[in-house]
């Protein structure tokens, strides 16, 4: 597209822009002298209009990276039980908070019985063994019996201190009290719990489902320290560093950007000839979800470039223009339309490519949109 220069008088940008009075509008002068646009310093000044330079700015080098949003593995908790049994309740659903310790699920099993049978059993059998091997001490030590029959009241007794010892651990690990079964309450249900506080994100049970301990039963993840783990190439690894700043988006959730910093980078390279690199964003109360794709940014360096403020640049078909400032009169600005070679942006500036421009140039930083794209 050819840049279309064209004289604009008050009446005309005052209209754009919502002028507030009419009456105060000046016909458009039909005689075209040169292809510039015109706008007087009191229209200038009414519409807040700015006259800025060129800058030099400091603009970042990245690499462009993908990964997702994750959780340390202290933050992920998948439930099982320790033995098997069947699902008797189980009230969560997906989304649920839950709090660490919570109850979560009930299991029936009726070898949970006969596991406190066993155990009341071996500590009544315990208390006369304990007594009858320290009888027998006593007299092996006054030469009354002989080692033979001291040594089996030993080991029946230190036989029967273990098994009652580690059937009070699995009672234990199936959160059912000892002390409990002892006063006589046999049960032949558990219950299970919350190890860690979050939010259920898989259930996988249903109530009647037989579960063995290698059964996934549910899922909890703590999302309130979240981390992303990048996936670098080989090629880009060498520039990675600690505490480097990231730029990152979640593309099918915002357009949104955030910051973040490296945290580790990986050791080992995988099947994808990729490293892995671990950050952290820096806002964590955003609502991040597990699982989340990513698009980021690794800024590993900076350079300077000439540039001008965002607002100064118009897109059209794919080009940029500016308003350059030709002649100022007493009353008047007398700005040049100018292709500009654009390129990156960052922090309200963008990157000017243009070696033909000057430090003393002056541009319409702001208002250059209305004029330039008016008819």
């Amino acid at each position: 597209m050819k840049p279309i220069y064209k004289i604009v008088v008050l009446s005309s940008v005052l209209t754009i822009l919502g002028c507030r009075n009419s009456n105060n509008e000046t016909k458009i002068n039909s005689q075209q002298t040169d292809d510039r646009i015109i706008v007087s310093k009191e229209q200038f000044k009414q519409n807040n209009m700015q006259l800025g330079s060129i800058e030099d700015e400091a603009f970042p080098m990245s690499i462009k990276v993908n990964g997702m949003i994750d959780v340390p593995p202290e933050n992920k908790a998948v439930v099982n039980s320790i033995t098997g049994g069947y699902i008797k309740t189980i009230p969560l659903l997906v989304g649920d908070v839950v709090k660490k310790g919570q109850k979560l699920v009930t299991i029936e099993n009726p070898e949970f019985v006969e596991m406190q049978q066993e155990y009341m059993e071996i500590k009544e059998q315990l208390n006369y063994l304990k007594s009858e091997y320290e009888r027998q001490s006593i007299m092996f030590k006054e030469n009354i019996i002989s080692q033979k029959v001291f040594l089996k009241a030993e080991s029946e007794y230190k036989t029967a201190t273990a098994k009652y010892n580690g059937l009070r651990k699995q009672l234990t690990l199936l959160n059912i009290n000892p002390t409990s079964v002892e006063q006589g309450n046999i049960t032949s249900v558990v219950n299970l719990y919350a190890p860690i506080g979050g939010s259920i994100t898989e259930v996988n049970v249903s109530k009647g489902t037989y579960v063995s301990p290698s059964t996934s039963i549910l899922e909890i993840i703590d999302n309130s320290h979240i981390h992303i783990e990048l996936s670098v190439f080989e090629k880009d690894i060498l520039n990675i560093k600690k505490d480097q700043k990231i730029s990152f988006s979640i593309p099918e959730a915002s357009e949104k950007s955030y910051e973040a910093i490296v945290h580790l980078v990986g050791t080992s390279i995988d099947e994808n000839r990729t490293i892995k690199v671990h950050a952290h964003p820096l806002d964590e109360s955003q609502h991040f979800l597990t699982g989340m794709f990513v698009n980021a940014k690794i800024i590993t360096d900076t350079r300077n470039s000439i540039a001008l403020p965002e607002d100064a640049l118009v897109e059209s078909d794919d080009n940029y223009y500016a308003l350059l400032l030709d002649e100022e009169t007493n009353d008047s600005y007398f700005f040049k339309q100018v292709k500009i070679k654009k390129g990156t942006s960052y922090n309200g500036f963008s990157e000017i490519n243009d070696t033909n421009l000057n430090s003393t140039d002056k541009f319409l930083v702001n208002g250059a949109f209305n004029l330039i794209n008016m008819e």
